[in-house]
């Protein structure tokens, strides 16, 4: 082993015994300040008790406790049980002991969340794992009708959104502002969750709130979503089927989109992937009308249609993203 490895695992090795470390006297100071107050506890000092062994992975103290009375079915202030604390933070010997003391896997909160939507929120695949195949409802919503499909979509956990996707999550359920997983993946630039909805069955050319197609997010992604990402994101969905024209409810079309934002690397992969400048919106206005940007606006100008599909950055790029569609 080099010594450079040696470093890195003797500093791996280091940050392991001390989040143990840190655990253990986490369970020790929770099960002090139980026991100052044991003799004469009540139901809600013994379940506030069980509540900290679950987020902090006491699986001992937690036995001890519903040993002593403790429920599995006591509601924190959001109405969220033991089991729901121990899945998001990934505690799975505590999501087993939770279910097998009587845990109903589908509890929700007053938001509608359940434990298997904490675990997916908080990209812990191993509880998803652990929760799908003790029965877990992958499709009950949680806070704004957000499915744990779609929390796992906007986190980019393809890992996740696999598990989730083998055990019948639906891909097309969408939230209360009208954005479903697909939304979530395409405008974050995930690629590899776009792929896995698309093969999921999910239509490229689907409508969602406002009209916008995966593409239109696609175009006018998130801030921080890098140019190559973007790019790998539009190009899976034009080989899917994605129309590049479709227009929304206003009549703005992805192109318009990408050139209001001042996504200038956006603009020149549409143009060079087809898209039509000329295209007017529901106020008359066509792409170059929406420019701000005078980079954008020169990628705009007639007088590169000619030369963008053929410079050597494009050529280069465009190379890049089919061989990440389609790897050799």
């Amino acid at each position: 082993m080099s010594g450079y490895r040696k470093v890195i695992c003797s500093v791996l090795t280091a940050i392991c015994m001390n989040v143990e470390a840190h655990a253990e006297d986490s369970c020790l100071d929770i099960q002090r300040n139980y026991d100052l107050v044991k003799a004469e506890a009540v139901s809600v000092q013994t379940n506030a008790a069980l509540f900290a062994a679950a987020d902090s992975g006491c699986e001992d103290l937690a036995r001890g406790l519903i040993a002593a009375g403790a429920s599995v079915q006591a509601r924190d202030p959001r109405g969220a049980m033991p089991l729901t604390h121990a899945a998001r933070e990934g505690r799975l010997r505590l999501v087993a002991l939770f279910l097998a003391s009587g845990a109903p896997i589908n509890a929700r909160n007053v938001d509608g969340g359940t434990a298997l939507f904490a675990a997916a929120e908080h990209e812990k695949p191993s509880t998803v794992k652990l929760l799908l195949a003790k029965g877990a409802d992958p499709n009950l919503t949680g806070r704004s009708g957000l499915t744990p499909l779609i929390a796992a979509a906007f986190a980019g956990n393809d890992r996740i959104v696999k598990e989730l996707l083998a055990h019948g999550a639906d891909p097309k359920i969408r939230d209360t502002t009208g954005k479903a997983a697909m939304t979530y993946a395409a405008g974050r630039g995930f690629g590899d969750v776009v792929q896995r909805l698309l093969d999921a069955g999910i239509d490229a050319r689907a409508r969602y709130g406002g009209d916008l197609t995966a593409l239109m997010w696609a175009a006018g992604h998130d801030e921080g979503v890098g140019a190559t990402a973007s790019g790998r994101v539009i190009d899976v969905l034009l080989g899917h089927g994605a129309a590049i024209d479709d227009a929304d409810d206003r009549s703005r079309t992805a192109l318009m989109i990408a050139v209001e934002l001042g996504y200038a690397d956006v603009v020149e992969l549409l143009l060079a992937r087809g898209a039509d400048r000329t295209k007017k919106d529901k106020q008359g206005k066509t792409a170059l009308d929406l420019a701000t940007s005078a980079e954008v606006r020169a990628k705009l100008s007639p007088s590169r249609s000619a030369t963008t599909a053929a410079s050597p950055r494009y050529r280069s790029r465009a190379r890049r993203y089919r061989n990440w569609i389609s790897p050799s």
